[in-house]
């Protein structure tokens, strides 16, 4: 097991930040560690990374505590913090070099691993470059570069996303699902789309405390009903539907339903036969499949 958060407890005066959390992260899978803003995320990652002690409970990396062994541990992680902190006045080169001097590194082999994480992270043109000069994304790229200069086992990233445009979305997520390939990487973000995109597992903390962890294949196959959206000419009777799932009208003319039902395929097969028996028109039918988004929104609201 590449990272484990174990019982981990923290608490801030009155109140407690977390709460008894445990989650596993692998290598080869991006991990998506969700939560509203207060919900401990920032505290699990700073445990997890060193910079924080906790209370109660552990943070394991290869099998290596945190607490019992900080400095071999730091040298296991990359963590691109949400605010990501740069030195604006230094090359792009110059940064890398001096990064890669904190961990030790020196001579042929930083010069080589500088050269290897420019390519990897698209740098070439800007390598040259003050980093005060660079745009959003470069300097996202740069936060990259200095999280991952020291080949670490395990890649926190917390928020990396924001702030870009749509052209650079594309480009750092693909720059993130490349590198999670022989990585255990653990992904936070606010953007639900985000997630549905790049990462396999979901882990989502509420108020310091885990309230899902799962596939995200698993989450949304076990979060409820799909939405049959129905539009046609005539006038409907809820009756005729009620069989297939529930049932309610979305205008005042009663020309258009939802139904939620457990088998999208199975309603939309049923909708279409009664459709054919009744001798309706029809104008649209449309599938809508709960998303991450609407998952989060009800985990977190009834937690």
């Amino acid at each position: 097991m590449s990272l484990e958060v174990i019982q981990l407890s923290k608490i801030y005066g009155q109140q407690k930040a977390l709460d008894n959390i445990s989650f596993k992260a692998e290598k080869g899978q991006i991990l998506g560690f969700l939560g509203p803003n207060g919900a401990g995320k920032s505290t699990t990652m700073k445990i997890a990374t060193g910079y924080l002690l906790p209370d109660e409970g552990d943070v394991k990396i290869h099998g290596l505590s945190v607490l019992e062994k900080p400095k071999a541990t730091s040298r296991m992680v990359g963590y691109l913090p949400e605010h990501n902190p740069l030195y604006l006045d230094m090359y792009v080169k110059e940064f890398l070099s001096f990064i890669g001097g904190l961990y030790s590194m020196s001579g042929k082999t930083l010069q080589s691993r500088i050269v290897e994480m420019i390519t990897l992270c698209g740098l070439e043109r800007e390598a040259h470059k003050k980093i005060g000069q660079l745009s959003k994304g470069y300097r996202q790229r740069v936060g990259l570069a200095k999280a991952l200069i020291h080949d670490p086992k395990v890649i926190i990233l917390d928020e990396p996303t924001t702030g870009l445009d749509p052209n650079q979305l594309v480009e750092i997520r693909k720059l993130i699902k490349d590198i999670s390939q022989n990585k255990t990487l653990i992904l936070s973000t606010h953007i639900m789309q985000e997630v549905e995109m790049l990462c396999d597992q979901v882990v989502i903390i509420n108020k310091g405390k885990i309230v899902a962890a799962d596939q995200l294949k698993n989450l949304k196959q076990a979060s409820g009903k799909s939405i049959l959206l129905l539009e046609v000419e005539e006038k409907l009777e809820l009756e005729w539907f009620t069989p297939i799932g529930e049932v309610s009208f979305q205008n005042k003319e009663q020309t258009a339903i939802q139904i939620a039902v457990n088998d999208s395929p199975e309603g939309r097969k049923q909708t279409l036969q009664v459709l054919q028996k009744k001798g309706l028109t029809l104008l649209s039918i449309q599938v809508k499949e709960r998303n991450l988004e609407s998952i989060f929104h009800q985990i977190t609201q009834s937690s």
